[in-house]
């Protein structure tokens, strides 16, 4: 959590100017003349603390993923009692920030710097931890790097597709039928017994799925050669049935 000398800085003044510019006026807005303005304060310090105009751009965008990421862990359910119902308000969660804040969202998606990128990973992260639960649970009927990158590209998707469509023409129910398609191709309608497959795919899902980070029966050798070995049953097509 920020201190208050942090919140009162002059670099966290700068910040909120320019999000706050960025989001009234658009991108147009945001140059460092109209940001020390609005800060307060006089255009060199912009250059002194950020170097230039993408510097801030970038700090904009770690200060997004850290709100955005304030958002998600208020959300997170360490131990959800539907998985699924749980995977749902995770995407309409991050579809609704990139809906209600477009020119936040798209600075984000651009960013590339440190600070932006392990932010991104820390958001990374929990997505992960949902699609992991998934796969412990026999929800998963794909695999949990497919999943992950399912997940991303139908909520990026939506976002994109919603901005781009003209205001009288968005349709809210477009965003749940994108939802849902993405729940039907990663889940299953029932959580699936591993012993009750005729292959070893969907066991090999979980079992991964279930493994500790530091599980000390086995050396680190032994850890990533098992993980190596569910990794291809766990992608095997051809050892599980749909």
């Amino acid at each position: 959590m920020a201190t208050r000398d942090t919140i009162d800085s002059p670099r966290h003044r700068i910040v909120e100017a320019a999000v706050e510019l960025l989001e009234t006026s658009g991108p147009d807005a945001v140059s460092t003349r109209a940001v020390a303005a609005a800060a307060g304060m006089q255009p060199p310090a912009i250059y002194r603390l950020f170097g230039d105009k993408e510097g801030l751009l970038e700090a904009v965008a770690e200060h997004g993923y850290a709100q955005f990421l304030e958002s998600k862990r208020a959300l997170l359910d360490p131990e959800p009692q539907d998985a699924v119902e749980d995977l749902r308000r995770g995407w309409d969660m991050v579809v609704e920030f990139g809906i209600s804040r477009p020119e936040l969202f798209a600075v984000m998606n651009r960013a590339t710097g440190r600070g932006a990128d392990m932010a991104h990973r820390a958001g990374l992260e929990i997505l992960h931890g949902r699609v992991r639960r998934l796969a412990a649970g026999g929800w998963l009927r794909v695999d949990e790097e497919l999943a992950a990158q399912v997940i991303q590209a139908t909520g990026r998707g939506a976002v994109i597709t919603w901005h781009s469509t003209p205001a009288d023409r968005r349709n809210p129910e477009l965003l749940t039928a994108l939802r849902e398609a993405m729940v039907a191709t990663i889940t299953r309608a029932e959580p699936m017994v591993p012993a009750a497959e005729t292959g070893p795919a969907a066991a090999a899902r979980a079992l991964r799925a279930a493994l500790p980070d530091d599980a000390d029966v086995l050396s680190d050798a032994e850890q990533l050669l098992l993980r190596e070995w569910l990794t291809r049953l766990a992608a095997d097509r051809g050892a599980t049935q749909a």
